[in-house]
């Protein structure tokens, strides 16, 4: 089974419920999105991955982005078809970049990071592909069409069930459990703050509460507002 298999099928249970809720401060935006619009965003970015770019269990995706709500959707979608997230785009089947970033991969798909999902508005000049244009048009649902064994490696050196070990285990090390509302000022570095700040709450079925470009002034006041009980880091 994949890494997000193992990751949403429980929080699926509850589709309607809020899993993550990004605060931009930089741009003043605060976005909500519950366990049924991440697993869609994943869904289609894991279609997409397949169908235009035959991407099969272990092949080597980059993902060079941001902590964001659509760097969660772009990770969850290449480990749901079993893909090997690396931080080198060099040699990567696909990578996913934010703009004006440089690629080496086969294929560069930029992710505009916009707040609100809206895409480039112009294609790249350099050729490569507008990833939120080109994924929304994918299914909202996916099944892999092979299994994802335990021993695939899905981040840098690690496999599925040892970055489903490290998560759990840094879960309980910042004290995350079923139901907690963890506010996270995070960075998403590969791979130890992707595995703290992004896996560690899914994997315990706790709210991410992510704020990027965080304004200190304003964290206590985000702290109440989204009642957390638990911060990062």
């Amino acid at each position: 089974m994949s890494l997000t298999d193992h990751l949403l099928r429980p929080l699926l249970t509850q589709p309607g419920r809020p899993l993550i809720t990004h605060y931009d401060d930089a741009a003043g935006t605060r976005v909500e999105l519950s366990v049924a619009t991440v697993a869609n965003w994943a869904a289609k970015t894991a279609n997409w991955l397949v169908e235009e770019f035959d991407v099969e269990p272990g092949d080597d995706v980059a993902v060079a982005l941001p902590a964001h709500w659509q760097t969660a959707g772009v990770l969850l979608g290449a480990w749901w078809c079993g893909a090997h997230v690396v931080g080198e785009t060099l040699g990567a089947r696909v990578a996913f970049v934010a703009p004006g970033s440089p690629s080496d991969a086969e294929s560069t798909a930029v992710v505009a990071l916009d707040p609100l999902g809206r895409g480039l508005g112009a294609p790249p000049a350099d050729g490569s592909l507008d990833y939120l244009a080109e994924a929304r048009l994918s299914g909202d649902t996916f099944s892999p069409p092979a299994p994802v064994p335990g021993d695939t490696p899905a981040l840098e050196s690690s496999t599925v069930d040892e970055i489903l070990d490290q998560a759990s285990a840094a879960a309980a090390k910042s004290g995350i459990s079923p139901g907690a509302r963890v506010l996270s000022t995070m960075e998403w570095t590969m791979p130890g703050g992707i595995v703290a700040g992004l896996l560690a709450p899914l994997t315990a079925g706790a709210h991410l509460v992510l704020v990027t470009a965080p304004d200190p002034a304003k964290l206590t006041d985000r702290r109440r507002a989204e009642r957390t009980t638990v911060d990062l880091p």
